[in-house]
């Protein structure tokens, strides 16, 4: 690897962080934020959820299986969560420039160069994950010296504007109609929903789905302050009329609780892992989740038709709401995974066993 230009992480409070480039020299400013998952580094990347975020991996080294082909399948790539790569940084410890794996086609830092990504390693992960966990998620920029930046708050923007869709598009040719509200959709999302011969009908986040032909409502996964999506929430209120199956994930909880009348708020750090254990209410189930949210419900505002249907384990935060007699029910961390856990799948084919259910009632 060539020799590699000097580069600073800056937080919010001046607190400073030397390290070495090994992506886009370009300096970039976000929220700084820390995932622990171990590998999924190309999942991650391109998780739409990540905008306007600079990443730090707490797990040591980053690099070393490089970044599989892009490959592509019913429209949608297979190997990556979007087209594209959505953290505006990435932050490591130990960056590996040799890279092996059988789908490997390219190094992680030439992949970042390409999507103009900067990358810094050789950084005290660990004594700055501290700083976050103590303080909270903050501001911060990686600033090339002859490139001086300010401090900029994505959270003050609509990220789920700039991560979704701008025309409606239509994947495949199954039995059960979904519309999916697209407010930074991950591909397995869509990958779930095919292989359970469903046509995915793939809208922008305030478009007005009412006119559409379809059997079930699904809300996606998405950056940023649920509050900021007013009219998502007005079209979800107007489908929860109908009684037609409703399915959220992650940022799509959030908006399905905001729908029913609860309130959100921001979390200190976020979730931002693959080993999240929630609970099942009312059994002593518990599944190890993949998560990446920085908001969550306040369970207490939940009407009283409403309930839990998960819970975190670690801090008792809301992990998913159901109606209590209506198909409408939603999670806070990912059953898609890609990468992490599958344990939770199983909840996509309660979604469409809902969707058969509420058309068998309807004949």
């Amino acid at each position: 690897m060539t020799k590699a230009r000097k580069v600073s992480l800056v937080l919010e409070d001046g607190t400073r962080f030397e390290g070495k480039s090994f992506g886009y020299d370009q300096s970039v400013a976000g929220e700084v934020v820390f995932y622990t998952a171990m590998t999924g580094y190309p999942e991650s990347l391109t998780d739409p959820s990540y905008t306007g975020q600079i990443l730090v991996s707490t797990y040591p080294m980053i690099g070393n299986y490089g970044v599989p082909t892009d490959l592509q399948k019913e429209g949608i790539h297979a190997h990556y969560e979007s087209h594209k790569v959505h953290i505006s940084g990435l932050i490591i410890s130990d960056y590996s420039s040799e890279y092996s794996h059988w789908n490997a086609m390219k190094s992680l830092g030439d992949w970042l160069k390409e999507w103009q990504v900067p990358g810094l390693y050789d950084i005290d992960t660990r004594a700055l994950t501290k700083i976050l966990r103590v303080k909270g998620s903050m501001l911060g920029k990686i600033e090339f010296e002859d490139e001086p930046i300010e401090l900029y708050d994505p959270n003050k923007e609509n990220l789920v504007a700039l991560a979704s869709i701008k025309e409606k598009e239509v994947y495949g040719n199954g039995e059960h109609k979904v519309v999916l509200v697209d407010c930074g959709v991950k591909n397995n999302i869509i990958r779930c929903l095919l292989d359970r011969n469903a046509t995915v009908i793939r809208v922008p986040w305030d478009y007005d789905f009412s006119n559409e032909d379809y059997d079930g409502i699904f809300i996606s996964n998405g950056p940023g302050d649920p509050a900021r999506c007013e009219t998502t929430v007005a079209n979800i209120q107007k489908a929860m009329r109908t009684d037609k199956p409703i399915m959220g994930i992650c940022l799509g909880n959030q908006l399905l609780a905001r729908a029913a009348g609860a309130e959100t708020y921001k979390l200190k750090f976020g979730h931002r892992s693959h080993n999240q254990p929630v609970l099942l209410t009312g059994t002593d189930r518990c599944f190890i989740t993949s998560q990446n949210h920085g908001y969550a419900i306040s369970q207490e505002t939940l009407p009283e038709d409403w309930e839990a249907l998960f819970v975190n384990v670690n801090d008792k935060t809301n992990e998913g709401i159901r109606h209590k007699t209506k198909p409408f029910f939603s999670t806070q961390f990912h059953p898609e995974a890609s990468s992490g856990p599958v344990d939770t799948e199983y909840l996509f084919d309660e979604f469409i066993q809902n969707i058969v259910e509420f058309k068998q009632k309807a004949q």
